[in-house]
């Protein structure tokens, strides 16, 4: 019996590649739930995962490989099958940077600096332009070689018109797709130009179903369907009907893949990061967070809580410190590079203020070190979590899972996590400064039992819905 064809479409794909001095390609594969979900799936189906070449390195294995699969290459991907485009870098560069990342990333987490930005223009539109063309690239991949009544399930925001593309050309095929980020509620998302809102909506409702991380994501779009299309929206069901077809409307919230995580950290690299940590910060309390540098993750906010829990409580001075790990992200954006200048900027100001000559209060390191933050969260006492806006945010399920002796994790409650952690965590308004400073201090003097407790079950809500099932409750959503 033949397996079933799945069809996988996003962005970043399941390997990247790099050029040795030699002139020679490597390269790895990566990480995060679709990768490790896909992965197992791929033992039991016919997959194949179209991606984009996001390097020099990438696009010469793509140019390299018959028809760009990569697998037809001799890279060794675990049984997949993968395509990766070759997309012209100016259109790559309109579409990715300037439409997905400077433009539907910040109205999704509502991040505009509205009295600037944003201004949609003639240039604008001709970036739009290219973000269509980014999709059409997409969709004509998937479409190449796909068997009838395959599965397809398109991945993120990046994504949101090769649903409709698809769905012109090939009725008989079963299409999902699936939001990472939060949905803007239709009061921001009409920020929007009218034609490229509805384009958007009705680009994704070309799917059969659609999968959000969290109910209030999902309920966003479909308060802006009732809005901006003046379509029907069945509540009690959570179906959208447009264009004679009813599409399905449900939440999958990703949880964290436990067993490979405990396994990962218990490698020799996350031991020796954990004695040199260990050895660095002495028996101190320690609060930990590890995000990337992007404007969402509010880590300046964060860090003057822990500025304000020192002036407020100098009884913790030389009793705790900040691990603060910071994974740089989007430096073309140049907010974002702004950001990253600031992060540091009042790093320096909180050890200056307070730091002795035996005591650093704050470590703020902006480098990329998987093994470095395993370490960290099995050492946390406290995780602080605070984003602005989140989907999901990975990061507070996976640091309990690994806790040596039990967190407590402060967290932001507009992240997508926090419908499922709330209960346990300690939860906090991202933009109140003092309110997380007081709960940092709640959670550093928190009975140990109780925050034993509090991590247990922490746990059990984080690991409810790992990669592997999160993608299978996709696909089941198809049939």
């Amino acid at each position: 019996m033949d397996k079933a064809q799945i069809l996988v479409a996003s962005n970043r794909g399941p390997v990247s590649f790099s050029i040795n001095e030699d002139g020679s390609l490597d390269y790895r594969r990566g990480g995060g739930g679709l990768v490790s979900g896909l992965s197992s799936a791929a033992a039991t189906t016919d997959t194949l995962w179209v991606c984009a070449a996001l390097s020099d390195a990438d696009r010469t294995a793509a140019a390299n490989a018959p028809e760009a699969r990569l697998d037809l290459a001799g890279f060794d991907l675990g049984g997949m099958r993968v395509r990766m485009l070759d997309i012209p870098p100016e259109t790559f560069g309109n579409a990715y940077t300037r439409v997905a990342n400077s433009t539907l990333w910040f109205v999704h987490h509502m991040l505009y600096d509205t009295p600037n930005k944003p201004r949609f223009d003639s240039a604008f539109r001709a970036e739009w332009e290219d973000f269509r063309a980014y999709n059409a690239a997409f969709a004509e991949a998937l479409l190449t070689g796909s068997a009838d009544n395959a599965r397809v399930a398109v991945q993120d925001y990046h994504l949101a018109l090769v649903p409709r593309m698809l769905r012109g050309r090939r009725p008989d095929l079963r299409i999902a797709h699936f939001s990472h980020t939060p949905w803007a509620p239709p009061e921001y998302f009409r920020m929007l130009p009218a034609e490229i809102g509805r384009e958007l909506l009705e680009g994704m409702l070309g799917a059969d179903h659609l999968g959000f991380l969290s109910r209030r994501w999902a309920d966003a779009f479909l308060r802006c369907c009732e809005v901006f299309l003046r379509v029907d929206v069945d509540w009690a069901r959570r179906t959208v009907e447009f264009g004679g077809r009813v599409i399905d409307v449900g939440v999958h919230a990703l949880g964290a893949d436990a067993e490979s995580l405990r396994s990962r950290a218990g490698a020799a690299d996350v031991d020796e990061w954990r004695t040199a940590l260990r050895e660095r910060v002495g028996d101190r309390k320690l609060i930990v967070r590890v995000d990337r540098t992007e404007l969402s993750k509010n880590i300046v906010r964060g860090l003057e809580a822990f500025r304000e829990l020192l002036r407020e409580h100098p009884e913790w001075h030389g009793r705790v410190t900040h691990l603060a790990f910071a994974y740089p992200s989007r430096g073309d954006v140049p907010e974002y590079r702004e950001y990253t200048e600031q992060v540091q900027r009042v790093a320096k100001e909180i050890n200056q203020e307070f730091g002795t000559s035996s005591w650093t209060p704050l470590v703020l390191e902006v480098n990329d070190d998987f093994p470095r933050s395993l370490a960290a969260y099995r050492m946390a006492d406290v995780l602080l979590i605070n984003p602005i806006r989140d989907g999901m945010n990975l990061v507070a399920k996976e640091a309990p899972a690994l806790s040596d002796d039990g967190c407590a994790l402060v967290l932001s409650s507009e992240a997508g996590a926090a419908d499922e952690l709330g209960a346990d965590a300690l939860l906090v308004n991202p933009y109140d400064v003092s309110e997380t400073a007081r709960a940092l201090r709640t959670a550093l003097e928190m009975d140990d039992d109780e925050r034993r407790a509090r991590c247990e079950r922490l746990v059990e809500s984080a690991t409810a819905l790992p990669p592997r099932r999160w993608f299978e409750d996709q696909l089941r959503a198809l049939k």
